[in-house]
């Protein structure tokens, strides 16, 4: 993996950027992304303001278009040395709640689309996200498994499902990453071919959270925990929401769907996310998975009105410099906002990705090195995929 120097940036392509929510977390961690990818119109103007008002320079996406139709050749040209590729294709068709199309479906054949792009630009490593329904769903998960063992053939793997709620992210949310490096780039892979557990996924903050905490719940709702410490503000929901008095000097605090049923609101409790819909959050509890959309509605704890775009943004760990400027478009900026990856996962993710990067340089420049440190922690680290 040839660069100039320790302190480069290592270059980052992103595809299926949305929002850019994994881009955040990459840069944070010290990578530079050097181009990105969205077919959605809106999703890139909210890329452009967003990104931009977070880094105070111009960003915006690199290509607004299919990933099939991108241009590889103008792509390589942005790469000089080692880089690496991140992305999340489309996962609706693999979530437990969807239509369970599976690959079948035209987003079940993104996720291969994905693979394909990998195996056109050849990165060192990839990063591939997406929901926990990919592995866990009986008709996915052998499809997925396949191209798992696709990916084999040239990419050291390593899997888990994460939650940003253990990474300190006010939000239940579980996502299923998988990492990969290239295999001539390891001098000994024997102790890495077992099984995927090889690499140092980053350690929890708070592990096993959900048990951990007194949590606020209503009346006669939720488990009883007992003799157990209150929960840290940075993982409920009080550290997010907005008063009245400040939406207005917010950005994007003011931003939100009145609700149309005023009366029935009304009558929702405090910390009631046991509904199928219309979930009203508990100011001392963790917000569930944002899947703004359909009939999935998060309300105020205690006004009367479904969440903001900044509240919201706050639940995904976006930081208020991110800012939104269109006007309106709220359908849109709600589901962008639900499609992304928490920043403080992505981030501790992408810190973990660059710890092996910095150790697997050291162990390459010298005689019988290996790959990592030790061994992969049983605690923190799952396998959630059997190969076949």
């Amino acid at each position: 993996m040839k660069h100039n120097n320790k302190t480069d940036k290592i270059p980052i392509l992103s595809f299926f950027s949305g929002g850019g929510f994994l881009d955040i977390g990459f840069e944070k961690a010290g990578f530079k992304i050097v181009f990105s990818n969205e077919i959605d119109e809106d999703f890139a103007q909210f890329y452009k303001e967003g990104m931009s008002s977070w880094s105070g320079e111009n960003r915006e996406i690199s290509a607004i278009s299919d990933i099939d139709i991108v241009s590889f050749e103008r792509v390589k040209k942005l790469v000089n040395g080692r880089f690496g590729i991140i992305g999340g294709p489309p996962c609706q068709d693999f979530s437990m709640r969807g239509a369970r199309n599976g690959f079948q479906g035209l987003r079940g054949t993104l996720t291969y689309h994905f693979y394909e792009r990998i195996m056109d630009l050849q990165p060192d490593f990839f990063l591939m996200e997406n929901v926990p329904g990919l592995v866990l769903l009986k008709k996915t998960k052998k499809a997925f498994n396949a191209i798992l063992d696709l990916y084999r053939e040239e990419y050291l793997v390593s899997c888990t499902i994460l939650n940003s709620l253990h990474y300190g992210v006010p939000q239940n949310r579980e996502r299923f990453f998988v990492f990969g490096i290239k295999n001539n780039l390891v001098k000994d892979t024997s102790l890495y071919t077992f099984n995927d557990l090889w690499f140092d996924w980053p350690e929890p903050i708070y592990p096993k959270a959900e048990t951990s905490f007194n949590w606020g719940e209503p009346e006669g709702r939720g488990p009883k925990l007992e003799n157990l410490p209150d929960p840290p503000s940075e993982l409920c929901v009080e550290s997010v929401i907005i008063s009245n008095r400040d939406k207005e000097v917010v950005p994007n605090a003011n931003e939100f769907f009145n609700p149309k049923r005023l009366s029935k609101i009304k009558k929702i409790e405090e910390g009631d996310t046991y509904r199928p819909s219309f979930k009203r959050l508990h100011r001392k509890k963790y917000s569930p998975t944002a899947c703004y959309g359909n009939n999935e509605v998060h309300l105020h704890p205690f006004y009367h009105r479904r969440l903001s775009v900044r509240e919201s943004l706050r639940i995904q760990g976006v930081p208020d410099s991110y800012v939104l400027f269109t006007s309106g478009k709220l359908t849109k900026k709600f589901k962008m906002i639900g499609n992304g990856v928490p920043v403080p996962l992505a981030q501790a993710v992408a810190n973990s990705i660059k710890e092996f990067l910095n150790n697997l340089e050291k162990k390459n420049n010298q005689q019988n090195g290996h790959l990592v440190k030790g061994k992969a922690k049983s605690s923190n680290v799952k396998n959630p995929v059997e190969k076949h």
